[in-house]
């Protein structure tokens, strides 16, 4: 049968749910029998009980009671025998929690557990023999074994009935702890002669109902006169015991005196205690009436004993008395600590106050040995709060961070107030779950790199790296190039960035003539959700090659006119010839150039500076010094391997233009020579085809690349150079001619026509001839035409 419910709920600060219900039933109730809907009393719907997880929690109680969730009710697991439980104790209850997670709540049942009458009085003895002196005088009294009702209340032992009752009276006494000494009194005297021997029954009843009862035959001999009774000098002693005393601990001293004599007045002391473990923690000297200790005494179990006590003489006269023994607690239990729910993992962004763990703590000692004060270890975001009477909840204090601290053991210790005192402790370890709370983090600000020009597309230039301190997904760190542009181009046509590694490689080869540095910017992305990302700013630096030969701008190399340099023979040591003008469009050493003269017609009368250029004489010139003067400079930069350019300056030795003409006259000639000569080797090279044909494809493989080379230099954005025409001033006073001379040569596409304007103050010194021409020149002080017809190979105007 289901009993009534109390329900008694709280709500604490920190979110914690608790709560009391109580039930009343029946003892001997059939297994599966309801207690009642826990659901119902406790507001709670059935899948809450289910989605939460409830259990009950009990030392000892959970062998009787179970929870079925899905009906939300309580149910009896065990039959219930209330004397097994409680004994005599009222009223006898079972106490439990009902633990729910998810939120974490808890709930105190009580069930109490009401007697029905299923136990009859018992004697422990079913026959009690007396032996009594016929000289018993009327009014002497004879003490019991008393009956056991191991229920209680009503249906407890209510009252005894002695039959026959012709010379016995029976008379109850009531104890100060509810219980009856039962004595029998005698009405009238005895006679031996008469009745040697009588026999009674003592009935016990109790008031249950059904009414039971127990039995005990009471056989009396009749002795001869002994008519003095023993006598106690105490009706009760008072006695204390320390709990966990040895055996053998003499704890009281009784003493009864009879003043018969003989063995009428030699007294027996014997323990009446019935159903009780007296008997097996206690004996009595029979003799002098010592009480000792046989067995183990626990406060905890039992804190005080009553012994009854009787003193009979050989007579079969007796007294009575009893014994209480206070036993005194001393502390020796240590708290125990039990874990009623916990969690072994908490999420590093949980809030103040969440619950990790419920304890309970429980020290079966009283007073000062009982109570006890819990405390956890330092340095740790946890407390400890008091929920209700030895319940506690571990919670949160302070901020987590897994990056932190990724683990506690957390150390539970509890100690009681008594001395010395005892202490129990546990150790809860808690794993922090990880957020993504952290973005990765590049290991510099900032990145410089260098790579060399003419790189082999797809090489790897160097690696960002970037750290999360996250855990797991939300520590792996993805890169990404963000877009921009350089140039007006994006930058993913320049680098690209891998992903997993964050490798940087050059996506096309670099020309340091075309671009010298970039920036961009690659990004850290991590796993997480939301991801959490960073990014920082990389130079690319392209580092210079020498992949550039020296460019010679000065003196102009041309396909058909010849460009002659004027020496006079009147020349000094030192004579400013001309200057060969170089560029070279790489940088640094690469771009430095250094000038040397490879061939000459006379190497005794010319000298080329290594650094300027500058060609000027070394000797007096002299009039067996030949006219037609030819050298070679090679122009030869610093880097390594280094690349070189030559040019070739005519260089005229004469004091006049007609001396001049005559000389390089033969130059026609000369050309005519070698195209013949090619002529005849082609035709001998036409018998061997292989080699005609490999022949022909490198000329034509070297015009293709002179051609683009040359488109090359008109095309190209070189720096702008000071142009030093033939005999410049020499901006150090060491130069042979004080004045400035501008030329300016102009071809036409007729190779037998070409206009040469000069201006100067003094003397004309640069002759540009057709090859070809056959004409001669006249030289001319004052501005004017020298040919003026309109079909003569070389015009010559002076500015």
């Amino acid at each position: 049968m289901e009993g009534q419910a109390l329900l008694l709920i709280s709500l604490l600060s920190f979110r914690l749910v608790t709560g009391q219900v109580s039930y009343t039933i029946p003892e001997e109730m059939g297994k599966g029998s309801l207690v009642g809907n826990i659901a119902q009393d406790l507001g709670l719907e059935s899948k809450r009980l289910t989605s939460g997880k409830a259990r009950i929690y009990s030392r000892d109680s959970d062998q009787y009671i179970e929870l079925n969730r899905e009906r939300g009710v309580l149910l009896v697991k065990e039959r219930i025998d209330r004397e097994a439980l409680c004994r005599q104790t009222t009223p006898c209850a079972l106490h439990f929690q009902i633990i729910l997670e998810n939120p974490m709540e808890f709930y105190t049942v009580t069930v109490q557990i009401t007697d029905i009458n299923d136990n009859a009085p018992t004697f422990e003895e079913g026959e009690i023999r007396f032996k009594i002196s016929e000289s018993a005088v009327i009014g002497a009294k004879f003490v019991l074994d008393r009956a056991v009702d191991l229920d209680v209340g009503l249906n407890d032992l209510q009252r005894y009935e002695l039959k026959p009752t012709d010379n016995f009276a029976l008379k109850l006494h009531n104890n100060a702890d509810g219980n009856k000494n039962v004595e029998m009194v005698l009405q009238k005297p005895l006679d031996r002669e008469k009745q040697e021997q009588i026999s009674l029954v003592l009935t016990a009843v109790d008031g249950g109902e059904p009414q039971m009862s127990g039995t005990m035959l009471i056989v009396i001999t009749v002795l001869d006169a002994n008519d003095n009774a023993p006598v106690f000098t105490q009706q009760t002693y008072k006695a204390t015991v320390t709990e966990n005393s040895p055996k053998g601990t003499v704890v009281a001293t009784v003493t009864a005196s009879d003043a018969d004599q003989g063995s009428n007045g030699k007294i027996t002391y014997s323990i009446t205690n019935t159903l009780d473990d007296v008997r097996k923690v206690f004996k009595i000297n029979k003799e002098n009436g010592e009480v000792t200790l046989i067995g183990n005494i626990d406060f905890e179990e039992s804190q005080n004993f009553q012994i009854n006590l009787r003193a009979s003489d050989d007579g079969g006269l007796t007294d009575s008395c009893k014994l209480i023994i206070d036993v005194r607690d001393v502390n020796d239990n240590k708290p125990e600590i039990n874990i009623m729910s916990k969690s072994n993992i908490i999420s590093e962004d949980a809030k103040f106050n969440t619950v990790v763990t419920m304890i309970n703590i429980e020290d079966k000692d009283t007073g000062e040995n009982g109570k006890v004060q819990c405390f956890i270890s330092e340095n740790v975001p946890f407390i400890l709060k008091t929920l209700a009477n030895n319940f506690y909840s571990l919670v949160t204090d302070s901020d987590l961070d897994r990056e932190r601290a990724s683990e506690y053991n957390i150390s539970v210790t509890c100690s009681d107030e008594g001395v010395p005192s005892l202490s129990s402790s546990v150790t809860l370890t808690l794993q922090i779950s990880d957020v993504n709370d952290n973005a990765p983090v590049f290991e510099r600000s900032s990145y410089e790199a260098y790579i060399v020009e003419n790189n082999t597309p797809g090489l790897s230039i160097f690696t960002v790296r970037a750290r999360d301190a996250d855990w797991n997904q939300n520590a792996r760190v993805s890169y990404i190039l963000e877009d921009s542009s350089v140039n007006g181009v994006p930058v993913s046509s320049y680098v690209s960035v891998s992903a997993d590694s964050g490798v940087i490689h050059a996506v096309r080869s670099f020309d340091y003539e075309q671009i010298k540095d970039f920036h961009f910017r690659v990004k850290a992305q991590d796993g997480g959700s939301p991801p959490l990302s960073s990014n920082v700013s990389v130079k690319i630096m392209i580092q210079d090659q020498n992949d550039n030969p020296p460019q010679v701008l000065y003196p102009v190399q041309t396909g058909g006119s010849l460009v002659a340099e004027m020496v006079p023979r009147s020349a000094d040591v030192g004579y400013l010839v001309t200057k060969v003008v170089a560029v070279d469009v790489d940088s640094g050493q690469n771009a430095w150039l250094s000038y040397k003269l490879q061939k000459a017609t006379d190497r005794a009368l010319f000298e080329v500076g290594l650094q300027n250029g500058e060609i000027r004489t070394i000797r007096q010139v002299t009039d067996k010094d030949a006219v037609k003067q030819r050298l070679t400079v090679i122009v030869e930069d610093n880097g390594q391997p280094s690349r070189s350019a030559t040019v070739i300056v005519n260089v005229a030795v004469a004091d006049s233009f007609p001396e001049v003409l005559s000389e390089f006259t033969d130059f026609p000639h000369d050309k005519e020579y070698n195209d013949n000569l090619t002529f005849y080797l082609v035709l001998a090279l036409a018998v061997v085809s292989f080699l005609f044909i490999t022949c022909l494809v490198v000329i034509i493989s070297v015009k293709i690349y002179r051609w683009r080379q040359s488109r090359v230099l008109y095309h190209s954005s070189l720096p702008v150079i000071p142009y030093y025409p033939p005999r410049y001033s020499d901006t150090l006073g060491t130069g042979t001619l004080p004045h400035v001379y501008n030329y300016e040569v102009c071809r036409t596409t007729d190779s037998r026509r070409s206009d040469c304007k000069f201006g100067g103050a003094g003397s004309q010194n640069v002759l540009i001839m057709d090859p070809s021409s056959t004409g001669t020149m006249q030289r001319m002080q004052s501005e004017k035409s020298i040919l003026d017809e309109p079909d003569s190979p070389l015009e010559v105007r002076l500015l």
